[in-house]
């Protein structure tokens, strides 16, 4: 097939080849998520529209508009998304840690220098704060990484 062969074929097919790979490529997107399918899939679906508007339309034009709609598109939605914050129901998740945070410990052994350890489930933690003999009752009041900085549990609570 020679270069003229290929634009031939090109040249005859129709607004309905847009809306068949709209199709397919909103399909893939249900097998593949992340946004980008469905993005590419709208945009050949409005290249459909607009080739079917515009039947003269050349295929280079058609092709060139399904691009730069494709790659607008998805630069929009992925600014949008990042914008919006997501609605969680364990908004630490991927943090667990962070749920750490507020919860009473008992020290395993002594803060000494403000450094010490302490057994949390089957863990050990780093724990930093103010030196402490070992079972004093503290809470953590912040995470940095695995260190946990704790704070004497106050008698009055």
């Amino acid at each position: 097939m020679d270069f003229e062969q290929i634009t031939a074929l090109f040249d005859q097919l129709g607004f309905w080849t847009w809306w068949i790979a709209a199709g397919l490529l909103i399909i893939l997107e249900a097998v593949v998520p992340g946004a980008v399918f469905l993005w590419l899939g709208i945009s050949g679906a409005a290249v459909g529209l607009i080739a079917w508007l515009n039947p003269g339309l050349s295929w280079e034009i058609q092709t060139g508009l399904f691009a730069v709609l494709s790659v607008a598109s998805i630069v929009v939605w992925r600014k949008f998304i990042k914008t919006r914050p997501s609605d969680t129901d364990h908004p630490s998740l991927n943090e667990r840690s962070k749920d750490l945070i507020g919860r009473e410990l008992t020290l395993m052994e002594p803060l000494e220098n403000g450094q010490g350890r302490t057994k949390i489930g089957d863990s050990i933690w780093l724990v930093e704060g103010p030196d402490l003999a070992q079972g004093t009752r503290v809470v953590v009041k912040a995470i940095d990484g695995s260190t946990l900085s704790v704070e004497p549990l106050s008698t009055n609570s």
